[in-house]
């Protein structure tokens, strides 16, 4: 195994995830400076005290994940289990470096193309596929930021079918918002907490809409509208982007990535 400065790593992924083309609800790339080279890189969901852990357990000098830290409207004081989870980082000299709203929106390894990837998800195209590079051949996207992926799931027709394969490719029951007989030909997906995007989803012609999560107005919206919805669980939807961008960056700069899990039942 190799080692790559961190300086070159984030701009590889800043320029990889085209970071500066959103405007986010966190700063996106190096949030906590580390070492100055990167060897071993934890890939997770969050950034948790229990992931931290895991990369000093495991003597990694980098953590990669989808939920960094500074918020917009959070409290900025470093007090509680913030004091906590920076003492560790700065303690071990590990770097966080977090992703947000890029990863979600990459068209090969953001968490909307993983997700497709993972439940069967046949994307719309924006161009006839008569190139075999996606990057040339877009997701047909909308909603905000484009974040709402538009397609089909193959091989189903229902409702029913729809969820059976959701759950049973994420392991997960999903929470589902819809008579289990109607037929779904039309979908569109957004992983995490987009539940507030139903009605773009329901604008652009869709009979079911897939996220993370679910608030009670939406059941309503979905109820009084036709369009089934389905909760998957925000951290269910949610793991496979980063997985694919560590794998990425192992293949690139031939350094060691592991993915830890650590379990979330939203």
């Amino acid at each position: 195994m190799q080692i790559v400065s961190t300086r070159e790593l984030c701009a590889w992924l800043d320029s990889t995830l085209h970071t500066a083309s959103f405007n986010d609800y966190c700063p996106n790339g190096l949030q906590v400076e580390g070492k100055p080279q990167v060897s071993h890189i934890i890939a997770g969901v969050t950034a948790s005290e229990a992931l931290i852990d895991a990369a000093i357990e495991r003597g990694a000098d980098t953590l990669l994940v989808h939920h960094g830290w500074f918020w917009k409207g959070e409290d900025p004081r470093v007090r509680g289990t913030r004091k906590t989870r920076l003492a560790k980082l700065l303690a071990h000299d590990i770097n966080l470096l977090a992703y947000h709203l890029p990863l979600d929106a990459h068209p090969v390894l953001g968490n909307n193309a993983q997700l497709a990837r993972v439940l069967g998800l046949s994307p719309e195209r924006q161009r006839q596929p008569d190139t075999v590079a996606i990057e040339n051949n877009p997701p047909l996207t909308t909603g905000p930021n484009n974040l709402i992926w538009l397609g089909d799931m193959p091989g189903t027709s229902t409702l029913a079918q729809v969820a059976q394969q959701t759950e049973h490719r994420l392991a997960r029951t999903p929470l589902v918002i819809g008579d289990p007989d109607m037929p779904i030909q039309r979908i569109g997906w957004c992983t995490g907490a987009a539940h507030s995007m139903l009605k773009d989803a329901i604008d652009a012609g869709v009979e079911c809409f897939i996220t993370g999560e679910i608030s009670e107005p939406v059941v309503h919206l979905a109820r009084e509208s036709g369009v089934a919805f389905i909760s998957a669980g925000h951290h269910a939807t949610e793991r496979y982007g980063v997985q694919a961008l560590g794998n990425e960056i192992a293949r690139i700069f031939n350094i060691r990535v592991d993915f830890v899990d650590i379990d979330n039942p939203v």
